[in-house]
């Protein structure tokens, strides 16, 4: 078995194995992607079935993980793992982090209802900020940096406006639709937004990349009412939507009651796993 180093010129902040066997069939791939900040990097490992419990693993893991060390990094990260299915993680040294619970929402029946809340308007948008929410909307995505996020090392990156137009570039490069609602107060600061992704044809799920409430405006009902906003703008505008996507961790109970509210119903479960790096 041979493990080969892959270089994408277009990521290179992205670094790739390829685990092939002696008569070149390939076996299994592992990739790792530096963080933008801190030091607890995303790694995803992943070898063919009909080649597990035969070490292409543990092979793949070794090769990342001294590319991680190199990098100062330390703590590595997994992708989402199904439950019953994070063997390997836990023979490997990696320890659960985080529990996810994943819903949907139905949209063909979906006709959720949210008072406004006084004191607020709501501002919609698809794509790029508008221009003049732009600075407000910097200072309000500080409101996702306490979410709930278990034991994970997870470090808050920093916002300006460059960083909110490439994110929204790109989605739109995917050919996707990022739509987002905003709650505004009455001096124009924005105190609360929801985000969604629509798919490139407009049909099929949509799904969620994000809902938060400066502490400030907490406790008043602004996610539910951006969120119950947010559903019927998406179903009017993209009528070939099946339904809305979102995953929450376990311990945002704030959050899965909202969802749960809104008419959420969970599909699934998923775990992620960190293995922690000598210094």
């Amino acid at each position: 078995m041979h493990v080969t180093p892959l270089i994408d010129p277009a990521h290179r902040e992205r670094f790739a194995w390829l685990a092939a066997g002696d008569d070149g069939r390939p076996l299994g791939t592992a990739f790792l992607w530096l963080p933008a900040a801190g030091h607890t990097a995303d790694v995803q490992i992943t070898v063919h079935p009909a080649e597990r419990r035969q070490g292409v693993g543990t092979r793949l893991l070794e090769a990342l993980t001294g590319a991680a060390a190199e990098h100062g990094i330390r703590a590595l990260l997994t992708e989402p793992v199904r439950p019953g299915e994070d063997g390997f993680c836990r023979a490997r040294g990696f320890r659960e982090v985080l529990a996810l619970t994943y819903t949907r929402l139905a949209l063909k029946d979906a006709e959720p209802v949210a008072e406004p809340v006084p004191g607020y308007r709501l501002a919609h948008w698809e794509g790029a900020v508008p221009a003049e929410l732009a600075d407000t909307f910097v200072q309000a995505r500080s409101a996702m940096d306490d979410m709930p996020m278990g034991d994970t090392a997870y470090v808050t990156l920093a916002w300006d406006v460059t960083r909110l137009h490439a994110v929204a570039e790109a989605v739109a490069k995917r050919g996707e639709t990022l739509c987002t609602t905003a709650a505004i107060t009455p001096d124009g600061t924005m105190a609360g937004f929801t985000e969604l992704v629509v798919p490139a044809e407009g049909a099929g799920d949509a799904q969620h990349y994000g809902t938060g409430v400066l502490p400030a405006h907490r406790g008043r009902g602004l996610a539910r009412w951006m969120k119950a906003a947010q559903i019927s703008r998406v179903r009017a505008n993209f009528p070939r939507l099946d339904g809305l996507l979102a995953d929450t961790a376990d311990s945002n109970t704030a959050m899965r009651r909202t969802n749960g509210s809104l008419g959420y119903v969970p599909t699934h479960r998923s775990l992620l796993y960190q293995r922690d790096l000598p210094a």
